[in-house]
Parts: structure tokens; sequence; C-alpha cells
């Protein structure tokens, strides 16, 4: 393909454009698809035909693994440096410097707040922490056994039929009413339903204590009047949340684009984020090093693992990453966040065969060369352990601050003139014009 073929019976496309010029060897002819942002539209390419009843050309891209199916202007990824920006600001200063809730105004609204912007937006959170006593009464009827996650996919749908005016989208302050009680409510679903598999009572939101406390409070509180966090795990905390908030287009994300470009209330289209991070391979990362660091034992075994892992007996949990190809910037952030609450909790054992595993990865050849490294999960899953919580609450702790990335990009998308309700084309390859044959008939 050149910049300088012919294209539809002669035209020349001028060098230098950004344009890419397409010769379909089946008919001879040859076309000039516009380049925009370093993408061509896919509906171009449509008009690429061997007769006039011919559908088109499609593209075939099985998990959206090169299709931009959105403009954004909210996370900035680079995987190939290892870059993760929100809204331009690089994941490191927001994690030094800020606060989730002033992350998730940031999400939201394009621009770090004023002290006077901040102070509303986290009194409005704090004051819709509350949930209606029947959204309690729901959580309640869950099995004793139930799954956490599958609880807190239950209760944010749930959310729709509280608030039915949520489904007037189209109304830029209705909008921002349940964006601020998406927020708010999420650590109080997502508390509620631990204390329900733990066998406790529910404990109600302490408007006296910030984002991350709070939740602490509804997690842990007991006898005590008054639950007073431990700074050190309130930062770590609300360092993991800011991590977390937001990963440009992934497997969530795309759930909550996709469902809420139908123009369905917001809580239905959070739901479907969190049913996308149910899922074993989006939100069950950490859990699997978990499991993987208990079944190496002790340090003793570490040598045996690695040499498994070279053999392809073993596999590698918490390393690498489908889009970063160098290193997580996430990672080097967490491990320190890590060590800050293992002050508060004692040193787990798991984080000695967790820094040996990651020194191995780090200087052998085997590892090094097939860039992996330690990522986000390979740290997160040992905090959440140490804050006592069961393996089956880490893909809950991830949904807390992503919901502050999915709300914001559902925001982007119903005002986003060029979008519509999501419909993907398929390659068929069943069978065509068949008759139908009576069941008595049928050998």
């Amino acid at each position: 393909m050149s910049e300088t073929q012919t294209q539809d019976g002669g035209g020349v496309a001028a060098a230098g454009k950004d344009t890419l010029s397409v010769t379909d060897n089946r008919t001879g002819q040859s076309y000039e698809i516009e380049i925009n942002d370093g993408t061509v539209r896919a509906m171009d390419f449509r008009q690429i035909k061997t007769s006039d009843d011919d559908f088109g050309l499609m593209a075939y891209d099985p998990a959206f693994t090169n299709t931009a199916s959105c403009r954004s202007a909210i996370t900035y990824l680079d995987g190939e440096n290892g870059v993760l920006e929100y809204r331009g600001y690089p994941i490191e200063q927001l994690a030094e410097h800020s606060t989730y809730l002033e992350v998730a105004y940031l999400l939201i609204h394009g621009e770090l707040p004023t002290q006077a912007q901040f102070d509303e937006f986290e009194h409005h959170i704090t004051v819709h922490t509350f949930v209606h006593e029947n959204v309690k009464e729901f959580v309640g009827g869950f099995r004793h056994d139930a799954h956490p996650m599958g609880m807190l996919l239950g209760s944010v749908g749930a959310l729709s039929t509280f608030y039915p005016d949520a489904n007037e989208i189209h109304d830029p302050e209705n909008r921002m009413i349940q964006t601020i009680r998406l927020i708010a409510k999420m650590p109080t679903l997502a508390a509620f339903a631990y204390r329900h598999v733990m066998g406790m009572p529910y404990v109600y939101p302490d408007n006296d204590l910030k984002y991350p406390g709070n939740f602490l409070s509804m997690m842990y509180k007991m006898t005590e009047l008054k639950y007073e966090p431990d700074p050190r795990l309130e930062r770590a905390l609300d360092i993991l949340f800011i991590l977390h908030a937001d990963h440009e287009q992934n497997c969530s994300t795309n759930a909550v684009r996709a469902v809420g470009s139908s123009q369905v209330d917001p809580y239905s289209a959070v739901a479907a984020g969190v049913g996308a991070l149910y899922g074993p391979l989006h939100g069950g990362a950490n859990e699997a090093v978990l499991r993987m660091l208990k079944r190496i034992g002790s340090k003793d075994n570490i040598k045996d693992f690695m040499q498994g892992v070279k053999d392809g007996n073993e596999r590698l949990m918490g390393f690498g990453h489908r889009v970063y190809k160098n290193f997580d910037p996430r990672a080097t952030i967490i491990r320190k966040a890590t060590e800050d609450v293992f002050e508060v909790t004692g040193v787990n054992p798991l984080l000695q065969i967790a820094n040996e595993v990651a020194k191995i990865a780090l200087e052998d050849d085997y590892f090094v060369s097939r860039k992996l490294y330690p990522n986000v999960d390979f740290y997160s899953g040992l905090i959440y352990e140490a804050l006592g919580l069961p393996m089956d609450m880490f893909p809950v702790m991830f949904a807390i601050p992503r919901t502050s990335g999915w709300i914001a990009q559902w925001l982007e998308m119903v005002q986003d003139k060029e979008q519509k309700i999501a419909r993907p084309r398929q390659i068929y390859t069943g069978e065509r014009t068949r008759d139908y044959v009576a069941l008595d008939k049928r050998s």
C-alpha cells in the first residue's frame, strides 16, 4: 500500500497526506482512506466491494485488541513506556500528593478541584453514603455463603429501582446526583456484603470519617463506641483506590459503555461493570497471586517453582501485563504501600516469598527477556490479606474505586454525539437455508 497509488479509476493520492491508499486485488480498484489520530474508521472500508450488492469489507478483531471504540479524554496509557495518566496527571504524582476523592473529582470533571470545590464534593459524597433500609434487607436476603461480588452485583443493579429518576440521563443535574450516589454508596454496599458473609451486623456509615476511614469502620467496627482507623492503613487504602480508579478501555469499562449505550440508567450500566470484574481474568488476578504464593509455601521452594515456570509446568501469576510491555507504573507505588500496611499488621510470611520471587524475575534473563515484571496485582492481594479479608472480597475491593472511573466513562459516553448503541458485527459461520424436517422423520 502506498500514498501515491491510483484510486477509483486513476486519481492519485497526494504524497504526504494523512491517508492510506488500499488496493483491492480482487477487483484492482484502489481506495483512499483518511487517517485521523493514528486510526482509520472501520466504516470507511465498507466502500470496498466486489459488486454493488456486496455488503462491503469489515474488520475482524476478536476482543477488540486493535480497535478503538471511542474517543476519550479521561485516561492516557502508554504501555511501551509504562505511563499512566488521569486527565494528563501522572499516576505517581497523584498517588503521592492526592486523595482518592480528589482523583474521583478529577476523573469526573476533568480538572483538579479548588479547595471550595473539593469541600463541597466531599460533603455530598459523605452525606450520601447511607442506603435505604430496604437495601439492607435486600442484602440480607442472600445466602450466608453467597459470593460478595455477586451480592454487590445484585445490590448495585437494585439501586436503579430505588432511584427511578436515574433514567433521565440527558439531564446534567440528574446525572451528577446519580454520580455522587454511586461513588458514595459503593463502599457501604461492599461493607454490607462482607459483614453478611462474616455473619456480623451491618455498620452504618460514620460521617465524621474520611472516605477510606469510613469504609474501614463499616468493615471492622465491633463494640467500640467510635472506630478510629489507623492513619497508615487509611492512607494505604486511599493509594490503592487511586491506582485502581480507572484504566482506560478495559473489560469492565467496555461493559459499562456497551450497556450504557442503550441509554439505560447508570446503576444498571455500572452493574455490568461489576459483572465483568467478577470474572477471574479481570478482577481475580490478585487472588491468583495469593494462591500461587501459598502454594509455594516457603522460600526454600522458590527455586524449584521458578524452574517449573521455565519448564512450562507452573504459571507465574502477577507478572507482566497485556498493555504494559516493560513495567507497570502502579507496582512500584503499591509495593511501598504494602510496606506501610505491614508496619501495622505485622509482616506476612508471604511477603518474603513474594519479594524473592520478584527479585528472581527481575534478574533472570528468562523472565527479563519475556518482560515478566511484577504488576499491580502482585502486591494488592498481600495488602487485602493483611487487612484480614477473605479472597472472595478482593474483586469487591477493586470495584469500589473503579466506580469513579466507570461513571466518568459513562458520563463521557452519554455526552458523545458520535456514540450509538453498541452493535458489533459478526462473521457468520453456520448453516444456511435449511428445510425444516418434521420431528418424526428425523433420523
